[in-house]
């Protein structure tokens, strides 16, 4: 059986950000990084070489079972992905709404500027994943 190739890795998440490429992502990841410090009172870990996570919990895909961050982000060139917002296929959440200008993947949003979006509807996401990920 295959492994699961995103893992919490030893590698640093300030240097990762500071070499993220463009100036506007770049800082966008570090205000993501300590948003999601300050909702989850976790440190911030990389897992693979291109993901910011928070906590763990199992998860179980098609490869078994895993352990997978809860709530996370990745400060890719196209948009912020954040992870943990969407839970799944539901689209309902009346917050998603309030968010702002976003696009939905299963199980995370994507964002093409943070100035698009209500910060505080984005902490109120973050904190109600975080609490739904650890009951």
């Amino acid at each position: 059986m295959a492994s699961l190739k995103t893992r919490p890795t030893d590698q640093d998440v300030t240097a990762f950000l500071d070499a993220v490429e463009h100036p506007r992502r770049r800082e966008e990841g570090h205000v993501l990084r300590a948003l999601m410090e300050r909702v989850t009172e976790q440190p911030a870990v990389m897992w693979g070489s291109t993901m910011v996570g928070f906590g763990s919990s199992p998860y179980t895909n098609t490869l078994g079972t895993h352990e997978w961050f809860n709530v996370g982000f990745s400060p890719r060139k196209s948009a912020l992905t954040i992870y943990g917002i969407h839970n799944g296929y539901e689209t309902d959440n009346p917050l998603l709404t309030e968010l702002g200008q976003h696009t939905a993947g299963k199980g995370c949003g994507y964002v093409k500027r943070l100035n698009d979006i209500d910060i505080k509807v984005l902490q109120r996401l973050i904190s109600d994943a975080w609490k739904a990920s650890n009951t």
